[in-house]
């Protein structure tokens, strides 16, 4: 039997039932067939035929379109790793942590937009797979996640390795299953599949018994996926569609406010079209950098804690805010009561939950964003045929001037050490815009967000909404599996790096070659930054002795190379260029670049938590003069 949720629409949780009972062998079908239509990548269905189930599951994902499974075996999901052995269709990378399995697997869908897989055991392997499951589920990547479970007669009996993993991960994904009948094998994972795809991606667990990949069963690839109930609404509906186009028309101050749900939707070409054809203004969040060209004249910068000036002035002045696949979250809102207070508001989401959650919406779409921009799209330009183009002229001259008087900038460090934006900005301008970026999180990830520019989407990878330490080096190496041809840096801290650095064994012995650069203030920066800020510079268990006169413990270059990997040390602005270009020179192995850098850097632009965005800082103590809200 199959025992989880029924599926729902996205982030809505449904009561758990028992579905899938044991049935007749299904008679043979035809090749040929496409389960689905969907674009999980499901492919053509094939004859029945008499297997294991571990042989069902390795089948099943070969047939769901799957290429590469980022895993680590265990005692009940060994029976599964037997038949994996002789897949030639299946590349399993072998990680050495399942965390970064996990990271690894969110890393391949962020870059590739197809869905990524990872697979572990039970008990502790399974539970070392939440943080990067939560992870996917809050910044909407599609995963599914195969993970084995004690046989079916020992569920329950708190077995050696027995976690409820399907209740552990219930809030964190958008749906779970656990397996216990050997016949329900491929129905799951196509509907996996399909679910981890489709309407707003997130990730889906598929927990199987150890019983049911020892029994006999018949594989037969199912035709299409029929799931009652679950039904995303792709297609938007015309009066709101014409409502927004009427008020993007007559605004005298609008903001495109993108959200990250541009990129996992595909729709930066059409995006591009309506900032275009509107002559507004547009910021991207931390998740959509690069969904709009950092180029693009008509593009602020981001939004929210640490964006640009411009960006959340823009925001708070605004008459017209038109939210695309964005979540009105904390870190942008700033407080949330005196947000944009002068702002009509209209939210398109593919996910109707999002729509109101946080911030009143005036309009209201549902709908998928390449479907919703592309409507939109011949609205505006009618209402602009019919009524004339806005008039933006004063509009334009209050934001130039906030992008003039207050550009993204630093000090140059006092003692001694490397400024790390300019570390940063130096890996962007060198390796160029057809790279792609993965940040861990706290200051390197802000610098790494604010001082590389973005020219395209899916170049620029990060752990938005968990703030996951620990996710740049896996996610890197899953980001190069899937696009092997591209230039990958992890930009990574001193302790994010120190969390998850033992992948680099992986990247070595499968010749995965990502770059690190290792953001190195010997410091939890960004804690130390609040630490500084509002805790009297009570330095609290943030140094991490990594540097900085101290014991190099550990001496990042010499880990480096016990891993298999070259070490590059980098300590001179003078050596920064040519330390940055040997890296990029080195393509047959893993490069750790170790930058040592100031501790005292800080990341401005800021607004502090709690705080209004009209409060903004552009420099410690420093912050732009205009008329505050109430």
């Amino acid at each position: 039997m199959v025992q989880g949720p029924h599926p729902a629409p996205p982030r809505t949780p449904a009561s758990p039932a028992t579905v899938g009972a044991a049935r007749p062998a299904p008679a043979p079908v035809a090749s040929g067939a496409t389960p689905g239509g969907t674009s999980s990548g499901l492919s053509a269905a094939t004859t029945v035929e008499r297997v294991t189930g571990a042989q069902s599951i390795v089948r099943s994902l070969e047939e769901a379109g799957a290429k590469v499974v980022f895993g680590i075996p265990g005692g009940a999901i060994l029976p599964t790793y037997d038949p994996l052995m002789d897949s030639t269709r299946l590349r399993h990378i072998l990680v050495r942590h399942e965390q970064g399995g996990g990271h690894a697997a969110t890393g391949y869908a962020a870059a590739t937009g197809r869905v990524g897989v990872c697979m572990a055991t039970s008990g502790p392997g399974a539970t070392n797979l939440v943080t990067p499951i939560a992870d996917a589920n809050m910044d909407s990547v599609p995963l599914v996640a195969i993970t084995g479970q004690v046989g079916a007669a020992m569920i329950g009996t708190d077995a050696f390795q027995e976690a409820d993993i399907v209740g552990i991960t219930l809030p964190v994904t958008k749906h779970n299953y656990l397996v216990t009948d050997p016949d329900d094998i491929p129905r799951v994972i196509a509907e996996a599949f399909h679910i981890a795809a489709t309407g707003r991606p997130g990730p889906v667990l598929v927990d199987i018994a150890k019983s049911a990949m020892q029994s006999p069963t018949t594989f037969s690839w199912p035709q299409d996926v029929a799931l009652p109930g679950y039904h995303p609404v792709t297609k938007p509906h015309a009066k709101q569609i014409r409502e927004a186009a009427r008020l993007l028309a007559t605004a005298r101050r609008p903001v495109l406010y993108v959200g990250g749900g541009v990129i996992r939707a595909r729709a930066a070409r059409q995006l591009r079209a309506l900032v275009d054809a509107s002559g507004a203004p547009a910021v991207t969040t931390l998740m959509a950098r690069g969904a709009l060209p950092d180029t693009h004249p008509q593009h602020l910068g981001m939004p929210g804690m640490h964006g640009t000036v411009a960006a959340v002035a823009a925001l708070q002045k605004a008459d017209l805010i038109v939210a695309l696949g964005a979540r009105f979250d904390d870190r942008v809102t700033g407080r949330l009561a005196s947000f944009a207070p002068h702002a009509t508001i209209v939210h398109a989401d593919i996910d109707p939950a999002e729509i109101g959650k946080n911030r009143a919406v005036d309009v209201p779409i549902v709908g998928d964003l390449r479907e919703v921009l592309g409507d939109l799209l011949p609205e505006l330009e009618r209402e602009h045929g019919q009524h004339g183009k806005p008039d933006l002229e004063a509009w334009w001259r209050q934001l130039d001037a906030w992008r003039e008087t207050f550009p993204l900038g630093y000090d140059e460090p006092t003692d001694g050490h490397l400024a790390p934006q300019h570390v940063i900005q130096r890996i962007g301008e060198i390796t160029g815009p057809d790279a792609t970026y993965v940040a861990g999180v706290g200051q390197h990830q802000m610098w790494a967000a604010q001082f590389i520019r973005y020219e395209r989407p899916n170049s620029w990878l990060n752990s938005g909404g968990l703030g996951t330490m620990g996710y740049a080096v896996p996610a890197a190496m899953g980001a190069k599996v899937g696009e092997p041809d591209r230039t990958v840096w992890a930009i990574d801290g001193d302790g994010c790096f120190q969390m998850t650095n033992q992948e680099l064994a992986t990247c070595a012995i499968n010749e995965i070659p990502i770059k690190v650069a290792v953001v190195n203030n010997s410091s939890l920066g960004m804690v130390r930054q609040w630490q500084t800020l509002f805790y009297e510079s009570r330095y609290s268990n943030t140094d991490l002795h990594t540097g900085h006169g101290t014991a190099r413990i550990p001496d990042f270059v010499k880990l480096a190379d016990a891993y298999g990997c070259v070490g590059l040390r980098c300590e001179t602005k003078a050596d920064v260029d040519a330390t940055i270009k040997r890296a990029l020179e080195i393509d047959d192995q893993p490069v750790v670049v170790d930058f040592t850098v100031s501790r005292d850097a800080m990341v401005w632009p800021m607004v502090a938590a709690g705080v209004s965005n009209d409060d903004i800082q552009y420099a410690r103590g420093i912050s732009p003069a205009w008329d505050r809200e109430d």
